[in-house]
Parts: structure tokens; C-alpha cells; sequence
């Protein structure tokens, strides 16, 4: 069973697994077209994309929220 402490890998590991595979899927039919072998590519760069994208947001997530945090106190009515 998983943890409240878990939640920011989940989160990443469910944002990383859908954003590389949007990103990936958008790519790939682009370069290759709809062509019959186009899943198989799709699913080659997928996981391609996400072995990197998954650890990437771990990282980076953390950064982001405080930028955002920054930038929504800067500009907040007052």
C-alpha cells in the first residue's frame, strides 16, 4: 500500500507516462506518418521518452512549484 509521502512520486511517475506519451505519439506521426509499423514506433520512443521524462520531473517539479508559488505572490492583488 502506498503512502501520503509517496504522492509526489506517483504524481511524476503518472505526469511523466502521459505527457512523453502525448509528446512522443505527436513526434513520431509526424516523422513517420501514419505508416503500419507507427505503433511500434510510438511505443519505442515512448518509453525512450519516459525513462528520461520520469526523473527529469522528479526534479524538476520541485523548482516549478516554487517559481509559480513566486510568481503568483508577485503579482497577487493586494
Amino acid at each position: 500500500m502506498l503512502k501520503p509521502q509517496h504522492e509526489p512520486v506517483v504524481f511524476g511517475l503518472i505526469l511523466s507516462g502521459l505527457m512523453s506519451l502525448l509528446v512522443s505519439g505527436i513526434s513520431t506521426l509526424r516523422a513517420a506518418g501514419p505508416s503500419a509499423g507507427f505503433l511500434t514506433l510510438w511505443l519505442q520512443a515512448w518509453l525512450t521518452s519516459w525513462l528520461v521524462a520520469f526523473p527529469t520531473v522528479l526534479v524538476v517539479a520541485p523548482v516549478a512549484r516554487r517559481w509559480a508559488r513566486w510568481a503568483i505572490e508577485r503579482t497577487a492583488v493586494k
